[in-house]
């Protein structure tokens, strides 16, 4: 089993996160923390640790002071950040302090299912052990690369999907499907259907706003936690 450490400053979440860990075949949570003092103490005390899934916004340290002061006692447990931190000078530090990968919040069950199934996929690889050759190398490099989320369900298009993404993520509120539609260029039903799926995978929140009459009209907003 891969015994994995979840850092997180939201109890709720790192509950979360914790139970997807546990559904992922051949991983085990070894242990919780919720700010930078536990997870350093969970890091050497714990008697196994393989990975820590770390968030950056800590009440005390950031994530990546955290994985700056375990390098500097000398532990090298793996690190998979999982934040929603999400500015480029930070995923850049991530990787030059070592992070394994970057996993940015909200995301849902499948995201990070991927990225451990890669994990282990990466570990299987290293522990063959021996010399390798440059197919090898570029296999262990490219072990992390899978996608955050699996493929899109038959009938969606990745191109759609990000135009949706961006459009919510650059709004200043909550947006229907008809605004979604007037300014991505798809017709209205595509942006429903799109703006739904969203909805179902955790990345967006669905509002109702209500009129003098007729129905509410559903409003959609991107998720900004878990």
């Amino acid at each position: 089993m891969i015994e994995v450490l979840v850092v997180d400053d939201d109890t709720r979440v790192a509950r979360v996160n914790a139970a997807y860990v546990e559904k992922v075949p051949g991983f085990h949570v070894a242990g919780e923390a919720h700010n930078a003092l536990e997870a350093l103490g969970a890091a050497e005390t714990l008697p196994r640790l393989d990975l820590i899934l770390l968030d950056h916004y800590l009440p005390d340290r950031t994530g990546l002071e955290v994985v700056q002061e375990m390098r500097r006692r000398g532990l090298q447990t793996d690190v998979i950040m999982v934040t929603a931190a999400r500015d480029v000078s930070t995923v850049q530090a991530a990787m030059r302090q070592g992070a394994l990968q970057y996993l940015v919040k909200p995301f849902a069950f499948a995201g990070l299912r991927a990225k451990l199934e890669a994990y282990a996929e990466l570990r299987r690889t290293l522990d063959g052990g021996g010399e390798a050759e440059q197919p090898e190398v570029d296999r262990i490099f490219g072990a992390l690369s899978a996608p955050s989320e699996p493929g899109l369900p038959k009938g969606h298009s990745p191109t759609t999907a990000e135009l949706v993404r961006q459009c919510l993520l650059k709004a200043d509120g909550p947006l229907s499907a008809q605004e979604i539609a007037e300014r991505t260029g798809v017709s209205r039903q595509t942006a429903q259907r799109y703006l739904k799926l969203l909805e179902r995978t955790g990345r967006a929140v669905l509002t109702l706003k209500y009129g003098e009459a007729g129905r509410p009209e559903h409003r959609y907003a991107w998720a900004t936690r878990v």
